[in-house]
Formats: C-alpha cells, sequence, structure tokens
C-alpha cells in the first residue's frame, strides 16, 4: 500500500466569478504552488449540502433503479436514485426522502457505503452513495418533471446491467460496485 506524501496546498492569490447560472457558478483562482508556479485553474462552485444516491434492495436479489431524462447526455439513463441534500437534512434523510420520490420506496435500513467526489479538478461536490434495505411501499411528490420509470433488476444479473446501453453513469456503476462489495462481505 502506497503511503500518502504530505503536500503543501497552493496559496489562492485571487477568486473572481466568471459565469453564474441558476444551477452553477464558475469561478477562477488564481494560484501560486509551493514551487514558485503560478497558475489560473477554474472550478464549478458547489452549494455544499452535498448529494446521494441510493441503491435500493427490494428483497436480497433485487436492485431497483429508475430511468430518467438527462439534459446532458439528452436522453433517458438507467441508474440509481439521487438527488440534492436539501437544507436541514443528513444524508440518510435526504437518501430516503429521495428514495420516496423517485422510486415509490422508504427504506428502514440505510448504511452509507461510501462519500464520493465528482470530477474533483473542476467540482467540489460530494456524494454519499447509500445502500437501502427493508424497503417499504411510501410515495413523496418529488421536483421530477415526468413520472420516473423503476425498474427492478436481479442483482445475481450485475454483469448484464453493466452491458445496458442506457446505464451509463460512473457514480451508478461505481455504486454498483459498491454495494456488490458490501454484500459480499456481509455474506462471509
Amino acid at each position: 500500500m502506497a503511503q500518502k506524501k504530505e503536500h503543501q496546498l497552493p496559496d489562492i492569490l485571487a477568486t473572481d466569478i466568471v459565469a453564474k447560472s441558476r444551477l452553477f457558478t464558475i469561478e477562477s483562482l488564481d494560484l501560486a504552488f509551493s514551487n514558485g508556479e503560478q497558475r489560473q485553474y477554474e472550478r464549478i462552485k458547489g452549494g455544499g449540502r452535498g448529494a446521494v444516491m441510493i441503491v435500493p434492495l427490494l428483497d436480497d436479489d433485487t436492485l431497483l433503479l429508475v430511468r430518467e431524462y438527462c439534459a446532458g447526455t439528452h436522453d433517458y439513463q438507467l441508474g440509481f436514485p439521487k438527488g440534492l441534500i436539501d437544507p436541514g437534512e443528513d444524508a440518510m434523510q435526504a437518501g430516503n426522502r429521495e428514495l420516496k420520490e423517485e422510486a415509490g420506496f422508504g427504506a428502514k435500513k440505510l448504511v452509507e457505503l461510501k462519500q464520493v467526489s465528482l470530477a474533483p479538478s473542476y467540482f467540489n461536490a460530494k456524494m454519499h452513495i447509500i445502500l437501502a434495505e427493508q424497503l417499504f411501499a411510501e410515495s413523496l411528490l418529488g421536483d421530477e418533471p415526468e413520472p420516473l420509470e423503476v425498474v427492478r433488476w436481479p442483482i445475481s444479473q450485475w454483469q448484464a446491467l453493466l452491458t445496458q446501453k442506457d446505464f451509463t453513469e460512473a457514480r451508478s456503476v461505481a455504486a454498483l460496485f459498491l454495494a456488490k462489495e458490501h454484500l459480499a462481505s456481509r455474506a462471509k
């Protein structure tokens, strides 16, 4: 296992807002590194609360996924329910709310599998990947513009899921592997 080398963070000499929309703020950073080099970076400034992705297990061999419209790729993608953490919520509360809004189920048991970053060179957002078990039917009205298609998938057929043309989101792929590893270690 490689040892972690201590790095000195660069000094931020200046920040400037380059662009702002309803969802994003793009910021430029003038940086001075410990070796004297100076560079300008740009980053998308996140809201700070983070987001959640939920891997719902309906039973021991059934995953729940949702198919929803994705503006970035202008198509429908199959993935796990996800969303932002609202003010006043922690990750588990947000995960259960998003599960109810997007899949029509709540969970009695939630386990955080890992916190991941999204494109850390350009974006400071974090996502909590949560395994949801002991599901029960309960729906909440969400912010989606249309009902999401809920897809049941046998976890024993996880390799076939990876071949699906609309299962491409890296966070969902990572969540699938984290959930499989967690379930395998628990079975030992």
